[in-house]
């Protein structure tokens, strides 16, 4: 189908978004051409604007961000309301909410590679959980099931969980593939999926509420066929 010399101006000129009048010389027009240009209705209004796909970064560090902030949102609500007001003055100085304070001041703890504290100002603190079995590694269709038996919860607060396709691995930002609560006793698990057939290696770490980092539990492996 020809462009419209009026189109043809708006591809050249690349502008974000545009309002057309019989656009495509037809009274309306929806859809991409080139995968450059895309033509669709805003409040009845025709309009074409640069083709955009949406980007879904997967880089070891991109995904390891995402974890933290994963876990760090969904732990918000179990947070203590005094270690929630105390993040009130840096919320004040930045001009957000405190559960914006605390989400800015973890994740540059975590590109740093240090965990993430409840309280404000609070680094470094709290006794590690006591482990009745440490974190291992079984099997399954197109997926690995990691799992661990907690016995005294102590200020444990998440377990950071690791993957390499290579044993002897260095854990780090870049290879974190979850990080899930630890902060009751019992056991628990989580599942690594969808995976395709290989030998996956895991290790973890533990961490308090306080932002303080435990010892690797060690490595342990399992084989998905």
């Amino acid at each position: 189908m020809p462009f419209s010399s009026q189109s043809l101006t708006l591809f050249l000129e690349n502008r974000p978004m545009v309002k057309l009048r019989a656009p495509m010389m037809s009274l309306g027009a929806s859809g991409s051409i080139g995968n450059s240009i895309t033509f669709s209705k805003w409040k009845g209004r025709a309009y074409a604007r640069e083709l955009v796909v949406p980007s879904n970064p997967k880089s070891g560090l991109q995904t390891g961000f995402r974890k933290m902030f994963g876990f760090l949102s969904q732990q918000w609500a179990s947070v203590s309301t005094v270690d929630q007001a105390s993040w009130d003055d840096q919320a004040d100085a930045i001009v957000a909410s405190a559960f914006n304070a605390y989400m800015k001041a973890n994740q540059l703890r975590w590109r740093n590679f240090s965990p993430p504290s409840q309280a404000q100002g609070v680094s470094g603190a709290g006794d590690q959980v006591a482990w009745n079995t440490v974190p291992d590694a079984t099997a399954g269709v197109d997926s690995v099931t990691i799992d661990w038996d907690i016995t005294t919860a102590n200020d444990g607060w998440g377990l950071i969980i690791y993957r390499s396709l290579s044993t002897g691995f260095t854990p780090s930002l870049a290879n974190c593939v979850a990080i899930v609560p630890a902060g009751t006793t019992g056991a628990d698990t989580w599942l690594d999926s969808p995976l395709d057939p290989d030998t996956y290696y895991y290790d973890a770490q533990p961490f308090t509420d306080g932002g303080s980092l435990g010892a690797l539990t060690g490595e342990v492996n399992a084989t998905v066929v």
